[in-house]
């Protein structure tokens, strides 16, 4: 990967101009919509949006499973508290090791569940390289990789039940919290997919924005496979929320800390107001009805042309297919036997 010389000027320059400049193309769900019957899931509900999502699902009456690496039984009780309902378990998951998240899979499969609405939003911004317990480089492991895995075995175990009432609007809803970020990933090198390589501070933006273009590559790819042209199964469907005042920032170096809170305190927006794009698309009709939408804030967009290409999502999904083969064994089993 090329240096991304000046790209922490650069994202600084994009979020102030986008939250001056930004227009609404949807608009924002009322609290009178409800998701009375109906099951959520939400990744990295620990804080930030996964949390103040969790709250506004449990709150419109849904059933809601966070999925968490920290703080399991007081995150639920807070979200229970601020919400007002009883109706929320959690579970711990660790996204970057991909047997905690077969571990995931196999808890939903067996206690019967089935979801109407899962919220992939799980994500991190590291400083420098960092190895998954996998051996693949951390971002690009909790931001894609968990996620393959996770909707594979949503869909092969039931948890997810494809085309369940397409002619209502009423299919389930898959929505990848990803980042605009993705646009400034470089064209695929596919020979180099998954391969760990060292970086650092210069380069980690670059590196994130590469993690967030594959998933967006993936989540295109997925709507393409699950919904071939005029059938409707799985709506499918990524967003960036903006910038967001949450920790994502919390590997900032130390020197700096005290500006870097402040500055987004002030600039970007809270976790409960950048929440709209996600309720929208898990809350609104229009988003029932079709499939592949992408919004930034609450303006729709197209993603950029290296994550829509189908040929590029077409050889992500096999390459990563072989990547989390090893991961569909029962525990323990390295040849498949149980």
């Amino acid at each position: 990967m090329r240096r991304f010389d000046g790209s922490v000027r650069n994202a600084f320059a994009t979020v102030i101009y986008d939250r001056l400049t930004s227009k609404n193309s949807v608009e924002p769900i009322s609290s009178s919509v409800r998701l009375d019957d109906k099951t959520c899931l939400v990744t990295g509900a620990s804080s930030g949006i996964g949390k103040a999502v969790a709250i506004e699902f449990a709150a419109r009456g849904a059933r809601v499973v966070v999925a968490c690496r920290t703080g399991v039984p007081e995150n639920c009780d807070e979200i229970k508290r601020y919400s007002g309902s009883d109706a929320v378990d959690a579970i711990h998951v660790d996204l970057a090791d991909l047997d905690s998240v077969r571990h995931l899979c196999d808890t939903l499969r067996d206690q019967g569940l089935r979801l109407d609405i899962a919220v992939l939003n799980a994500g991190l911004s590291t400083i420098s390289a960092r190895r998954s317990k996998q051996g693949y480089e951390t971002m690009f492991a909790v931001h894609f990789l968990a996620n393959r895995y996770l909707v594979k075995r949503f869909l092969e175990d039931g948890v997810i039940n494809p085309g369940v009432d397409a002619a209502s609007g009423d299919v389930p809803r898959l929505i990848f919290v990803s980042s605009e970020a993705h646009r400034s990933g470089e064209s695929f090198n596919f020979s180099d997919l998954g391969t760990f390589h060292e970086f650092g501070r210069k380069d980690a933006l670059l590196y994130y924005g590469f993690s967030k273009m594959v998933l967006c590559a993936y989540a295109c790819e997925l709507s393409r496979r699950l919904n071939p042209a005029g059938t409707l199964s799985v709506a499918v469907h990524s967003l960036c929320p903006g910038a967001v005042a949450t920790n994502i920032a919390r590997e900032a170096p130390r020197s700096i800390q005290w500006l870097v809170g402040p500055f987004m305190r002030t600039v970007f927006q809270s976790p409960e107001a950048a929440i709209n794009p996600i309720i929208y698309l898990a809350c609104a009709s229009e988003p029932g009805y079709r499939t592949g939408m992408y919004l930034h804030c609450m303006q729709e967009k197209s993603v950029s042309p290296h994550a829509s290409d189908p040929s590029n999502g077409r050889v992500l999904w096999e390459l990563s297919d072989e990547m989390i083969s090893n991961y569909e064994m029962p525990q323990g089993s390295q040849d498949g036997s149980s």
